[in-house]
């Protein structure tokens, strides 16, 4: 934003003006601040503008991805990947992340199905009797299906996904919302606003066009983390997107070769806080690093191989 002065006759006008560029061409909103202003009244007309402009610049934003990265940033991101060890589950492997996930990625979200629960429903030892019982068995059947699927992420895709997970729980289930959604803490304090429903449907558009031109740029996990944290940002779904968001996040990694990744309980808090660093400042490295140390933990787990690809 910069400040315009205007002559008119003996008179100065000042006008506050923003640039930005849609569909290739540079465009200019002013906002008229007065004439012939002292100093401090300029400075006062500017702050007063400054915060109307920001309810309209809220109202043009229907890009998902309002930032852009460098060859440079795209390849210090791609870089902390020297950190993984790339190891191949087998059978016995893909049963322990399979319970190990459906326990912590429900968890998050509230169950209060346990580890020991989890393990008797999934070996048909435990019928089940709620919706977080269901979704236990659903949120399994969601893992093989990402596990052996073949096709690329579209919006169909995508709401497979959440059908799987809460088919039997939600009525909304495979459907996005049509309402809006807001995300609060523990003492209702407002964390994170999902993109307005008029809005939904371009946000997602250009989330699955950006993956398809784009998903040679990054290596797997950098390309996962985006997506998963962009899918967030936008909260497509009346409930159940941080299941579907991390489901999102192990398909990526799985169709590149990479193993899966849990996100542990314990590291919730963390979690979110990386979450709110990408919504807010567009900054992924803190939620690289937080990935890099759940693979460690994933891997440590579930597997005792050493292999590295």
């Amino acid at each position: 934003m910069y400040v315009e002065k205007r002559k008119a006759g003996k008179d100065v006008k000042y006008y506050l003006v923003y640039s930005y560029r849609e569909q290739g061409k540079v465009q200019k909103i002013r906002k008229y601040l007065g004439k012939n202003l002292t100093k401090n009244g300029l400075e006062s007309a500017k702050n007063k503008a400054k915060e109307e402009l920001k309810q309209v610049l809220d109202e043009l934003k229907t890009d998902v991805f309002d930032f852009s990265l460098t060859k440079n940033q795209i390849n210090k991101i791609n870089d902390y990947e020297k950190e993984i060890k790339i190891i191949h589950l087998d059978k016995i492997d893909w049963k322990r992340f399979t319970e190990e996930f459906v326990y912590n990625t429900n968890a998050i979200e509230g169950s209060t199905v346990e580890l020991g629960e989890v393990k008797d429903l999934l070996e048909n030892k435990k019928v089940p009797q709620d919706d977080g019982e269901i979704e236990t068995k659903n949120v399994a059947k969601a893992v093989e299906f990402i596990k052996k699927s073949k096709q690329d992420i579209s919006l169909e895709f995508i709401k497979k996904i959440h059908k799987i997970c809460f088919k039997g729980t939600k009525s909304f289930a495979g459907e996005y919302r049509n309402v809006e959604v807001v995300i609060t803490d523990g003492k209702g304090g407002i964390v994170h606003k999902g993109v307005p429903k008029r809005k939904l449907m371009s946000y997602l558009k250009d989330l699955v066009g950006w993956y398809k031109k784009n998903k040679t740029k990054f290596k797997p996990l950098a390309l996962a983390a985006i997506i998963h944290n962009q899918f967030e940002h936008i909260h497509p779904f009346q409930d159940g997107n941080g299941r579907v968001g991390r489901l999102l996040l192990n398909y990526i990694l799985l169709k590149n070769n990479y193993p899966p990744l849990n996100i542990i309980l314990e590291d919730r808090k963390e979690y979110y806080f990386v979450l709110q660093q990408y919504s807010k400042n567009q900054d992924l490295k803190p939620t690289m690093k937080f990935l890099i140390k759940q693979y460690k933990k994933t891997l440590k787990k579930v597997s005792t191989k050493k292999k590295k690809r």
